[in-house]
């Protein structure tokens, strides 16, 4: 049985209740699909416990690469402002690990796992059936893709039939409008369960604002988790 553990983000209180609720269920292996410590209020913190799970494969997601390479990424004041301040806790060593981590990996004969997508770290599919998805497609011969990136729980099949498309959500800053941490499990049947689990998430808020100081990206980033909405005001 596998976790999948997806957009985290550095809220580590998101990451325990996960954890606490997936002891139950004795998850033999754990996916862990980028974007651990970007963004959040606890970077080190997140690291640390992730690297206490048992048989977890990592991957990187597109948060790794931008720590490490700042300046491919937006300029957008949100954005620099965040990964300078996490440059600065987790320090260049841990960076440059981060950054080198793989960006996919073989799940079982028929499942692969990226971040985004195969073209892509930033690319993603949406939950409902896009013009983009062929492209995103494109050589794929897996029965089955895992991903992330857009914090939108999701599972459906696409074209070429036969596709079948698994977002597990995000642990750390879900964008469908419930605050909720998500991820999903792949039973031993090969089934998916998508799971949500309350956590203190206007508590999580708050740290964020708190360790941004009068840097916009806290508190942006604290609305996105309170909202639990890309947008914000």
């Amino acid at each position: 049985m596998w976790g999948l553990l997806y957009d985290i983000h550095g809220n580590l209180p998101a990451l325990e209740a996960v954890l606490a609720d997936a002891e139950p269920l004795h998850i033999d292996r754990w996916l862990l699909g980028g974007d651990y410590a970007l963004f959040g209020a606890w970077p080190g913190e997140t690291l640390e416990l992730l690297r206490e799970l048992p048989d977890a494969t990592w991957i990187r997601g597109n948060g790794e690469r931008w720590a490490a390479q700042p300046e491919e990424a937006p300029g957008d004041p949100v954005v620099t402002g965040a990964i300078a301040a996490a440059r600065a806790i987790l320090g260049p060593v841990e960076v440059a690990a981060l950054a080198t981590l793989p960006e996919s990996a073989i799940i079982d004969d028929d499942t692969t796992a990226w971040h985004a997508s195969p073209v892509s770290d930033l690319r993603s599919f949406l939950p409902e059936p896009h013009e983009e998805d062929a492209e995103l497609l494109a050589g794929v011969t897996e029965h089955r893709l895992i991903f992330g990136h857009t914090h939108v729980p999701f599972q459906r099949f696409a074209d070429p039939p036969g596709i079948e498309l698994v977002n597990p959500g995000s642990v750390g800053m879900p964008f469908d409008g419930n605050p909720r941490a998500s991820w999903a499990v792949i039973h031993d049947d090969r089934t998916i369960e998508h799971r949500r689990v309350r956590y203190d998430h206007a508590a999580a808020a708050r740290r964020v604002r708190a360790v941004a100081g009068e840097d916009r990206w806290g508190e942006v980033v604290a609305q996105r988790i309170e909202r639990a909405q890309f947008v914000v005001r």
